[in-house]
């Protein structure tokens, strides 16, 4: 019989567990009890004795460690009494067998099946064609919990099967498309601004990735407005960087029984039947630009060409803009040429017809291996062959490769496919840990690191059982953060911790920020990636993310930054002149989500730093309060400053208490206005953004909140690892998570906070590497 351990009388920097108990009753009883229940919490009769079996004890520990609690203004206890009461709450938790947790399953989302179809068949595509919109949870796209399977989604992976076979293939017996592809309205078409991707020496326009089902005839159809005060414009219509066509745009001119129905001043321009082959090939559609420099215009001209049609500004020079591109066709198909898909493909393609099954054999089997990320079944080749012989019933070539595409159809509709199943071994028991088998784990780490399904190398490690070796599996996961592919980590993981999705939410009010474009917050979102890239790829601390003293721009951004000497469309690493904008603290991704159209946030922005970097967000707002948008704008005829109006609203005591956390971080951004550019007065008035954080710390600028946060490092490590863990893992992290959470950070720690650190901390976890069974309710068992 094992002997009952006695309660510690003693807990971290040898404070006795009774006085740390009677603090808590003290200092955090008073606001946390039976009847007033802050936070939602209740500590009356806490005992650290039995924190383990308590939900508060997480919570206890993020405020403490943030030293957000005791709240500003109350009493707190001397010296270092609330430092070893979280100590000694952490060392409590984390003497507690883990609990790997466990999942359902995980589906591919948008981005995921995009990617898996780009090195599978080397295809690109928007799987918004075909599928709605991912929920998310706990910030991220992937998490199980939130992946239902609806009939709407159902059917949208089965659409998107036929499509997706259909353009890797390709169709001769399609009938005449019409695919329209729009400009945004937001997007700048200024003589000097250069898409990427169109040829030089030409402005504005859209570049296309469209899928051309066979070799044939093509017209393509633009659709051209506006052109005040400008003179005739040459539209460049070019297809895989070669030009087929260069149309004249007269305005008012080409008009005809077409276009009668479109605004005044907007024209159809149509090209001559264009011999196309078929395959996914780049369209791009621009105007000729017809002059270097600067162009006239009476008042200086906007950033952003369409800012005058909101605000009517007199003087300006609208030039002539691209507002939709329309392709159809084919008309006189002629066959099937070679493309990327089908290279990808066809492998191998006899003539002979008792070569032609085994041929399709090897490449569905080649294939599908990818796709289901493991070896095939012998039902699973039956399957694929089974539609191969149906398609292949009509005979000859095209028999072969209509039986390829019927099975790939089938192959990507498959919930081998759809969904990342994982294999619970006969025989475990209830509530017992099972590591997952190597073809698990190679799927696991590719989907973490790439967004994308395992190389080969990874799934023939996997194979021969070889991957789960802690050496081998170490060196695949340098070899795989070395790898390109491994940008997801900026471009998905980061992208949506930091929420840059939301950079797209905020438009600028055009008659007070004519400058601000869907380019230059595009530009914004690439800074971040590529800052974050960087970051990655050089293996640096990831507190350089909020002291970086450089950062990656084009000339757009550049220009708007304040940053000089900055020339050309390519973006590349700069250093700052000052302090002033360092780390993604100064990133007008992050300054433009956190604004509103008209006016900067602090609240929002506080709010964004508590939530996304400390992960301790405030309590949202009690009913029946006003916004800011609803307080005086004016008093005694002067215009109030965004400082003003928050101090008149959070005169109200039921507001002060969660602002006096917000507002003074927020202040301390009020520097840059809603596009991020940075700035010393507001409405006339000389800014003020004096305040001081929760800890009593006196901050004004950016520099002073960056210092004040990596005084205590730990909350904004263990944030950023119970992230990183939920993004990998695709679920939510829980309490029984967080000596894991608490265990990486500390070796990561030992490294100076690394990148690989927290990645191989992450993957080396018993939470990633294996499973527990849960129980089966009694209700799963009924029939």
């Amino acid at each position: 019989m094992t002997p009952t351990r006695a309660p510690a009388k003693f807990g971290a920097r040898g404070m006795a567990i009774a006085a740390l108990d009677s603090t808590v009753q003290r200092y955090c009883g008073q606001c946390h009890n039976p009847t007033m229940r802050r936070g939602n919490l209740n500590l009356r009769g806490y005992s650290i004795a039995k924190a383990t079996g308590s939900d508060a004890t997480e919570k206890m520990i993020r405020k403490l460690r943030a030293e957000m609690m005791p709240p500003p203004g109350s009493r707190r206890p001397t010296g270092d009494t609330l430092l070893a009461l979280v100590e000694t709450l952490e060392q409590t938790m984390d003497a507690v067998p883990t609990n790997p947790g466990t999942r359902s399953f995980q589906r591919l989302n948008r981005a995921e099946y995009e990617r898996v179809l780009r090195d599978l068949v080397g295809l690109d595509v928007d799987a918004g064609d075909w599928l709605p919109l991912d929920t998310k949870s706990a910030n991220f796209d992937n998490i199980s919990d939130v992946q239902v399977l609806s009939p709407t989604l159902l059917e949208g992976y089965l659409n998107a099967a036929a499509a997706v076979s259909r353009m890797a293939v390709g169709d001769t017996k399609t009938g005449v498309q019409q695919v329209l592809y729009k400009t945004s309205p937001f997007a700048s078409q200024h003589p000097w601004d250069h898409v990427e991707g169109t040829p030089y020496g030409t402005r504005g326009g859209l570049v296309i990735k469209h899928s051309f089902p066979a070799d044939g005839e093509y017209q393509i159809r633009v659709n051209v407005g506006g052109g005040i005060g400008r003179p005739n414009e040459d539209v460049d219509v070019s297809i895989d960087g070669e030009r087929v066509a260069l149309l004249r745009y007269d305005r008012g001119i080409n008009r005809n029984s077409e276009s009668a129905d479109l605004p005044l001043g907007a024209d159809y321009l149509t090209t001559e039947p264009l011999a196309i082959k078929g395959g996914q090939r780049t369209v791009t559609v621009a105007f000729a630009r017809n002059s270097e420099g600067p162009y006239e215009d009476l008042i200086k001209p906007h950033e952003w060409s369409r800012a005058s049609q909101g605000n009517g500004a007199p003087g300006t020079t609208e030039p002539a803009y691209l507002m939709d591109v329309l392709i159809a066709g084919p008309t006189k198909v002629t066959g099937l040429s070679d493309s990327r898909s089908r290279r990808a493909i066809f492998t191998c393609a006899p003539k002979a017809a008792a070569a032609q099954r085994v041929c399709a054999q090897s490449i569905l089997e080649r294939l599908a291996s990818r796709a289901y990320r493991r070896p095939l079944t012998a039902n699973d080749r039956r399957s694929l062959m089974s539609f191969y012989d149906k398609g292949a019933a009509v005979g000859g070539t095209e028999g072969f490769e209509e039986g390829v595409r019927l099975g790939m159809q089938a192959m990507l509709a498959s919930p081998h496919f759809i969904f990342r199943f994982e294999r619970t071994p006969a025989g475990v028991a209830e509530g017992t840990d099972f590591r997952i088998d190597d073809n698990e784990l190679a799927t696991r780490l590719s989907f973490f690191l790439w967004s994308t399904i395992p190389d080969e190398r990874l799934l023939t490690l996997a194979k021969t059982r070889r991957l789960s070796q802690p050496a081998v599996f170490n060196a695949e996961v340098r070899r795989m953060l070395a790898d390109p592919r491994a940008e997801a980590l900026s471009t998905r993981f980061a992208a949506q911790w930091l929420r840059l999705q939301d950079l797209d939410k905020v438009k600028p009010d055009a008659f007070l920020f004519p400058d601000f474009d869907s380019q230059l917050g595009a530009a914004m979102q690439k800074e971040t990636e590529l800052f974050f890239e960087d970051l990655t790829r050089r293996d640096r601390s990831v507190l350089t993310a909020f002291t970086a003293d450089s950062t990656f721009v084009n000339e757009r951004l550049a220009r708007h930054y304040g940053i000089p000497n900055v020339s050309g469309s390519h973006f590349r690493k700069v250093a700052y002149a000052d302090d002033q904008r360092r780390g993604i603290l100064g990133h007008g991704s992050v300054l433009v989500q956190t604004s509103l159209g008209n006016r900067t946030s602090p609240v929002l922005r506080g709010k964004w730093v508590m939530e996304v970097l400390l992960g301790a967000p405030p309590p949202p707002p009690p009913p029946n309060v006003p916004d800011l948008e609803q307080t005086v704008g004016a008093k005694d005829g002067k215009q109030l400053t965004t400082r003003e109006r928050m101090e008149m609203h959070r005169a109200n005591p039921t507001c002060k208490s969660c602002h006096n956390f917000m507002d003074p971080i927020g202040l301390a951004l009020d520097n840059f206005d809603v596009t991020g550019k940075l700035r010393f007065r507001e409405n006339g008035a000389q800014l003020d953004t004096r305040g001081n954080l929760y800890d009593g710390t006196a901050i004004t600028t950016t520099a002073d909140l960056t210092k004040a946060l990596l005084k205590r490092p730990l909350p904004l490590m263990r944030n950023f690892t119970e992230n990183l863990m939920a993004y990998a893992l695709g679920r939510r992290v829980e309490d029984y998570d967080m000596p894991t959470v608490r265990a990486i950070v500390r070796d990561a720690g030992k490294q100076n906070y690394r990148m690989s650190a927290f990645v191989m901390g992450v993957v080396n976890s018993k939470a990633f590497q294996t499973k527990r069974v849960e129980p089966v309710s009694a209700d799963a068992n009924q029939n």
